[in-house]
């Protein structure tokens, strides 16, 4: 990889050309280290007026020596109209930017995963979907460990693209999760194998609506060409063809697997591991190989996640249930009765489409935090629900209602930023307050 860098960086694409970074996330500081080491200068610009200029020494040990600036607050024309390049980071709606890029040429602005791209000579399998886009990212890049390969997971989750590049060693197969965020600033990226895993509301409060949120997630088919493959649900077959989403090969999957994995519960994780199957196959992964790599691989954390016990009551931590969608596949994938906990800053959706697997198996819901005004009227009708501020105290709540045999369910539905600085803490903090009523019962 180095070699690859230092032969790239010979032809000074970015050597002394100004490519300004929006976004100072984990992907856009690793957009800094990679345009750094290919000679650019950088303007690294965030809209958090707070932000701290330490910021830069995650970029590197001695910003000052650097062609690194860092420029806060609201965005302006003027941090634009020189750069060479705009790298977006993900999350950042390019549309929210069109009066401060009006003086820019749109094919300048691209988002870091797009931009990573440019310099992959990989073959790259590239995951996307409503739901379950980070198990199923990892558990292709376990099957392809345990075939042998030398994967590279990362993308959307853990290590962003562009330090992969930074890496010494290259990888046999680079698995991808990608974000309809990301993608809408995609303009070549074309994976040899692209997935859709699901599709349906999420981030309405980013996209203008279902039409564009679906285009978003369908450009990731957009430029592959007869060589590649495109796997999709069989529930949308019909729709996916009618658009002629893509002239790749294609492979639709269904839960229809007789493939076993103890860890990953439920009827939408069976079709999780169909469509990885599919992904891994061309690669020459043998089905006895994928069999005994999903056998072994385990869930995720904040993923269904058992954390806890007391009193024969379960505690299951599914923090990363930030749709509704979400939260019906995890009530389905129990068999006991389940206290559901739901929560947050609500992303979009229509609540009562979920009654139907709720009525299944949920025996009361606590909600905490915000978003009341939303969940209660539509589930107050069907379940006995509660409200607390906070969710230690709606945990606790559930636990006083709670049976032997029970199982309560922190699957919120929402986004946490109301209470939390992300799915992870909120996860962290369910697990915590498990703990520490199985400590006050056996005290």
């Amino acid at each position: 990889m180095d070699r690859k860098r230092d032969s790239l960086k010979s032809l000074k694409i970015f050597e002394n050309r100004l490519v300004v970074v929006v976004g100072a996330g984990v992907s856009g500081l690793a957009a800094c280290r990679f345009l750094l080491s290919m000679g650019a200068r950088v303007r690294l610009v965030d809209a958090k007026a707070d932000l701290s200029q330490d910021v830069l020494l995650k970029v590197t040990d001695n910003p000052a020596a650097a062609a690194l600036t860092l420029e806060v607050g609201p965005h302006r024309p003027e941090q634009f109209s020189d750069a060479h390049l705009v790298v977006l980071s993900p999350g950042v709606p390019v549309k929210k930017l069109a009066v401060v890029l009006a003086g820019v040429e749109p094919w300048r602005v691209v988002a870091e995963m797009e931009f990573a791209s440019w310099f992959l000579d990989e073959p790259v399998i590239a995951i996307t979907g409503t739901n379950g886009k980070t198990t199923t990212t990892t558990l292709v890049g376990h099957i392809l460990e345990h075939a042998g390969l030398t994967p590279f997971v990362g993308g959307n989750i853990g290590t962003p693209l562009c330090d992969y590049l930074m890496r010494d060693a290259a990888a046999d197969v680079l698995v991808i999760e990608i974000s309809s965020f990301q993608l809408q600033n995609c303009r070549t990226f074309a994976p040899r194998v692209a997935a859709l895993l699901n599709f349906s509301a999420n981030h309405l409060d980013y996209h203008l609506d279902m039409e564009e949120y679906l285009s978003a997630k369908l450009n990731l088919f957009a430029r592959q060409d007869h060589g590649a493959l495109a796997i999709a649900p069989a529930a949308m077959r019909e729709e996916l063809e009618a658009r002629g989403f893509t002239k790749a090969q294609r492979d639709y999957f269904s839960a229809d697997t007789d493939f076993d994995c103890p860890g990953l519960p439920g009827e939408h994780n069976r079709e999780n591991i169909a469509a990885a199957w599919r992904m891994v196959r061309p690669f020459g992964v043998t089905e006895a190989q994928a069999r005994a790599a999903i056998a072994a691989f385990k869930a995720l954390p904040h993923r269904i996640e058992p954390v806890g016990e007391a009193a024969g009551v379960v505690f299951v931590n599914d923090s990363k249930a930030t749709t509704l969608d979400s939260v019906a596949a995890a009530v389905k994938s129990f068999n006991r009765p389940v206290r559901l906990l739901m929560g947050g800053v609500f992303k979009g959706g229509v609540v009562e489409d979920i009654l139907p697997a709720l009525k299944e198996r949920v025996v009361s819901v606590g909600l905490f935090g915000a978003s009341r005004e939303v969940f209660e009227p539509a589930l107050a009708p069907h379940f006995p629900v509660s409200w607390d501020q906070t969710l230690e105290a709606a945990v606790r709540r559930q636990f006083s209602l709670a049976k032997p045999g029970d199982a309560i369910l922190l699957s919120p539905a929402t986004a946490s930023f109301d209470a939390y600085s992300g799915y992870t803490e909120r996860g962290r903090d369910f697990a915590r307050v498990a703990a520490a009523l199985a400590a006050e019962v056996r005290s």
